[in-house]
């Protein structure tokens, strides 16, 4: 296990700093926005497991000849007293890096979730109070207020979208029809579980600069796989209307957080109703709203053709093997002494 572990370190390592950078400044994911998200999403899990597994095998080495028999040996130690003579001082440091490293990133996980869902919560309340039902539909629902505002709040059958008076009057109906599409399709999809995901990774390594780039990435992706539910029955000259519309929302106040509130597509202002002030939550900063409105914008001003079916199939080829060899690795008896 003694090459496993170092391979693993510096697999690690290559997922958490050169990887995400080089895919962060690529052009492509625009051309195929589900396969970079897959691509996102295997990144940050093999990272994850290497990262663990790095310090799991090389403190087990001394004690097992893999990982289920070191694990073994190493239940023996904690639960039997079995002697731990054989095990160092770094192999000990290692083996409670490991375990602190995993046990911080599920709590973290889980308290994103809670924070999440409590502020989701008190948002309906608040909704239940404050807004009115939708002439556009069950699910619907209006604030009073001047800004163009549009956002969906995630909560399986208590799902809503939430519109504004400003925004009902700047729109004419076919774009508002884009922007429902919009928002639904990131219900439908789901893609408040994938943000909680890469905000639960940022606020778990805030050192590392490559989260930060990962949750942008993915906020931007969603957008665009909105975008493109939108575009199949909308044009993208309404679509492209609709998106200006709604981001000039961002100038009354500080925009909203996909992440953490459930906001989508819009901008959300602080200050769009009294009683929904102080809403918001760590996210993504008005800046980086601004830059995901312009990437989506240029994406329908200068279209490029979608990605070649045979690249898409190396790239999910690549998501296979980030995922297969960290996990090989590890579970594979004596695959590399």
């Amino acid at each position: 296990m003694f090459w496993t572990s170092y391979l693993l370190a510096v697999l690690a390592i290559v997922l958490a700093w050169p990887v995400p950078i080089l895919l962060s400044r690529a052009q492509w994911p625009a051309r195929s926005p589900f396969t970079a998200m897959l691509l996102w999403q295997a990144i940050a899990l093999a990272g994850g497991l290497s990262m663990i597994g790095a310090m799991l095998v090389y403190g087990l080495e001394p004690i097992g000849d893999n990982l289920i028999a070191g694990l073994r040996a190493l239940a023996e130690m904690v639960l039997f007293n079995a002697p731990t003579t054989a095990l160092g001082f770094w192999h000990i440091f290692a083996l409670s890096a490991a375990a602190l490293l995993t046990a911080h990133l599920v709590f973290t996980l889980l308290l994103t979730y809670y924070r999440i869902e409590r502020q989701r919560r008190r948002h309906r309340e608040l909704l239940a109070l404050l807004a009115s039902p939708s002439a556009e539909g069950a699910g619907t629902v209006v604030i009073s207020h001047d800004s163009p505002v549009a956002y969906c709040l995630p909560g399986g059958a208590r799902s809503v979208t939430v519109l504004s008076d400003g925004l009902m009057a700047a729109l004419e109906p076919d774009e508002l029809r884009a922007v429902l599409i919009h928002e639904n399709a990131h219900l439908s999809q789901r893609h408040h579980l994938l943000l909680w995901a890469f905000a639960a990774w940022r606020q778990a390594l805030p050192w590392l600069p490559t989260t930060r780039l990962a949750q942008e990435s993915v906020n931007s992706l969603i957008e665009m796989l909105a975008d493109d539910v939108a575009l199949k029955t909308e044009s993208k000259a309404t679509l492209i209307k609709a998106i200006a519309i709604v981001a000039s929302g961002s100038a009354s106040g500080s925009a909203g957080s996909n992440a953490d509130a459930g906001v989508s597509a819009g901008t959300r202002p602080a200050d769009a109703n009294p009683g929904l002030a102080g809403l918001e939550t760590p996210g993504l900063a008005g800046s980086d709203s601004a830059r995901t409105t312009v990437s989506r914008v240029s994406r329908l001003l200068s279209p490029q053709a979608e990605l070649p079916a045979a690249a898409q199939g190396a790239v999910l080829a690549g998501c296979v093997l980030l995922l297969a060899l960290p996990t090989a690795l590890l579970i594979v008896p004596g695959l590399l002494g």
